[in-house]
């Protein structure tokens, strides 16, 4: 079988899904999309440091809010479309999957540098498709904060689960940026 740096070395990055979902060494883990391999961009400081700050905030507040926060979890957005959020918050009431299969209650991307629109829309539209209400998007070099709902980006920074009791400024997070 070959490995996952075989396969991305040939051009298009077409594998079968059984391969994608076999292959533990995608670095950093590749999305499948219809049957082709997308890279993710590799992490700049800054994003690291805003995966940090989200992380540590979500974390420290995961058992008030009922909540589990992990960074770069497979979702199955649908039946051939596997995305891989910087950071996904998951209910505690829901199963415990290797790969999602529930909508999230939030997923949180930080933009690099390398990030292509037309690509990153399509990512934010499969979420959306999904069923996940809280789609985030920070860029590092903004800073800007927004929100992706009805197919549009918006500016805005207020996280807002009232049913969960979850409210607050995104730009608490940025407050912890190191």
């Amino acid at each position: 079988m070959a490995t996952a740096s075989q396969i991305s070395e040939k051009q298009p990055h077409r594998v079968p899904l059984e391969v994608y979902l076999r292959c533990s060494d995608w670095e950093p883990d590749a999305e499948y999309v219809d049957g082709e391999i997308e890279e993710r961009p590799a992490a700049t400081y800054d994003h690291s440091s805003w995966h940090s700050a989200i992380l540590g905030f979500f974390s420290d507040r995961g058992p008030e809010w009922n909540i589990r926060v992990r960074p770069s979890l497979r979702v199955q957005v649908s039946a051939t479309r596997f995305r891989v959020p910087d950071v996904t918050i998951l209910d505690r009431n829901q199963p415990v999957e290797q790969i999602v299969t529930h909508p999230p209650i939030a997923v949180l991307e930080v933009l690099s540098p390398e990030d292509r629109h037309a690509r990153f829309t399509r990512k934010l539209q499969d979420y959306e498709a999904m069923g996940i209400r809280q789609i985030w998007v920070i860029d590092p070099e903004g800073p800007s904060i927004q929100r992706y709902r009805d197919g549009h980006l918006a500016p805005s920074s207020l996280f807002d689960e009232p049913e969960r009791g979850i409210r607050f400024e995104l730009r608490e997070i940025e407050a912890l940026l190191d």
